[in-house]
């Protein structure tokens, strides 16, 4: 099936200007300046205090003898000074490479050899695992966790010297699973970068005056989108310290949110807390996302009184790249107007309608289209195919062109609302004495996503007990790496090329090796 540029089928969308982000943010504190952008621990941050430390940043990083290009790793928890980082870093023309506060080991070692950054900005508390992995082979600035900011940056003047940033300058690395293989670099640009808060605007139908609830890891690409969204449309970000579902309704009322975000199993909790006399009264309109299932959609919006909006996209575009707005329930939507859409079967021909296809995605615009991996051709090469990009996700569509997500078509992996890299788990058990081969596949649970069942070969004469397993690698994976359920195999289904079959892996659970009958709880830092 195919969602070509017709705006009966599209959800449609403004051009994306050549305003760049850091040009945007200097306009905001100009003619905006004692405007909210975001709250913080009694905090209010306006435009002209978010320029100010924005240039106080950028005036650090410049003092650390970094330039336009070189490539900046961030390892960052949830804060104020992660904004300033990211919109400083956009506005000196360096490439930010975001990395996940919870990886350890050999994952994130991958990243930071593969990416290769120049600095890397952490949290002093990371400071052990990034030893470990990269021997601190980059430029480290701390952020202390003393007074809360990075070493330097209290005292730094303000650095008006304009950089010539232009929109289509590659400004970040986001890293991404991909569909196969290790995790790779995907090359964005500040136009990139733009494109999917206007998206979000659309979506949310946001306007002036709105406060968001802003809880995202800005690791994440979409809580990066948020960011710049806030400034795009004027919205106020209420930002907190963490995603809490025990406190997530109330935090709402106390900021007097009118839009919350969510992410893939954030629902699922939310509905699980107890039932509270309070659950509608709140100031919520919009409830906004991906990931979203029809029966968490209807259950979600008829207790708490909200509107649904839900999306899908993926880091190797923009944040979104479909929207449903017109309150299909389990609905991703229809293609933005950047896109054209098709679902296509194996052989590369379009399905009918209600059949699943692979999502394949063509940019009318290319400067919005797949940029490319960071110095990875074999990979760039594999996911493009005459034009259009290969998602490597599944989608069926109804007679109205509305698309409904079905899973992953590879070896990529969903769990707590991040994609996970099956390569990046099955290498680090691979690694242990007693396997011979071991295979990462997705089941189904009861929060929407993807559980993770791990199958395990010994080596001949071996033995290992799958609680020590699971110990053993939570020493090495971060916490949403860990699998919940481990089952042992005599013999792996291959392909003529000797590789695991991994569809025809069962995916049953009943009976098999489960981490949650057990007291293990993985340390989350």
């Amino acid at each position: 099936m195919f969602f070509q540029n017709d705006v009966s089928a599209q959800v449609v969308m403004d051009d994306v200007s050549d305003e760049t982000i850091s040009a945007l943010l200097a306009r905001r504190a100009r003619v905006h300046p004692d405007e909210t952008y975001c709250t913080f621990n009694q905090e209010r941050i306006t435009f002209r205090l978010l320029e100010r430390r924005v240039n106080q940043v950028a005036t650090m990083l410049k003092a650390q003898g970094l330039a336009r290009g070189d490539r900046v790793a961030v390892m960052l928890q949830g804060h104020p000074e992660h904004l300033y980082l990211i919109f400083a870093l956009a506005r000196l023309g360096m490439v930010r490479v975001p990395i996940n506060v919870h990886l350890i080991g050999a994952p994130l070692k991958h990243l930071l050899t593969e990416l290769d950054p120049k600095a890397l900005v952490a949290e002093v508390a990371y400071r052990a695992a990034i030893e470990e992995a990269d021997g601190l082979r980059s430029t480290v600035i701390w952020r202390n966790g003393v007074d809360g900011v990075f070493d330097g940056f209290a005292h730094c003047a303000e650095d008006h010297d304009a950089t010539d940033v232009r929109a289509d300058d590659v400004i970040a690395l986001s890293p991404s699973s991909g569909t196969t293989g290790a995790p790779k670099g995907v090359l964005k640009t500040d136009r990139h970068l733009r494109a999917g808060p206007l998206a979000v605007l659309r979506l949310t139908e946001a306007r002036h005056g709105d406060v968001f609830l802003f809880w995202e890891a800005l690791h994440h690409g979409s809580g990066v989108a948020v960011a710049i969204a806030a400034l795009m449309g004027r919205f106020q970000l209420a930002m907190v310290e963490r995603f809490s579902a025990s406190r997530f309704w109330d935090d709402a009322r106390e900021h007097q949110a009118t839009h919350i975000h969510y992410l893939g199993s954030v629902l699922p909790m939310l509905l699980k807390q107890p039932a509270r006399v309070d659950d509608r009264q709140h100031g919520v309109r919009v409830a906004w996302g991906g990931g979203c299932p029809a029966h968490v959609w209807q259950a979600f919006a008829e207790r708490f009184g909200v509107t649904m909006r839900e999306g899908y996209g993926l880091s190797e575009l923009i944040t979104f790249v479909t929207a449903n707005v017109d309150g299909t329930p389990g609905s991703i939507g229809k293609p933005l107007s950047y896109y054209d859409i098709s679902l296509v079967g194996d052989d590369g021909a379009p399905v009918p309608v209600g059949q699943t296809g692979e999502v394949v995605v063509q940019a009318h615009d290319a400067r919005l289209g797949f940029l490319g991996y960071f110095r990875n051709p074999k990979a760039d090469a594999a996911a493009r195919r005459a034009g259009s990009f290969m998602t490597g996700d599944l989608a069926h569509a109804d007679v109205h062109g509305n698309l409904f997500y079905a899973g992953r078509k590879k070896d990529m992996l969903r769990r707590r609302g991040i994609n996970i890299s099956a390569w990046d788990v099955e290498s680090v058990f691979a690694e242990h004495e007693a396997i011979a081969e071991v295979a990462l596949v997705g089941v189904p649970s009861d929060l929407g996503e993807d559980e993770l069942k791990l199958f395990v070969r010994v080596r001949e004469g071996a033995r290992v007990d799958p609680l020590d397993l699971i110990r053993w690698s939570s020493q090495r994976l971060p916490y949403f790496q860990i699998p919940r359920y481990v089952e042992f195999i005599d013999q792996f289904p291959k392909t003529p090329t000797q590789r695991i079959q991994k569809k025809d892996l069962s995916r049953h659970v009943a009976g098999v090796w489960d981490v949650a009958a057990t007291d293990f709880r993985p340390n989350k830092h």
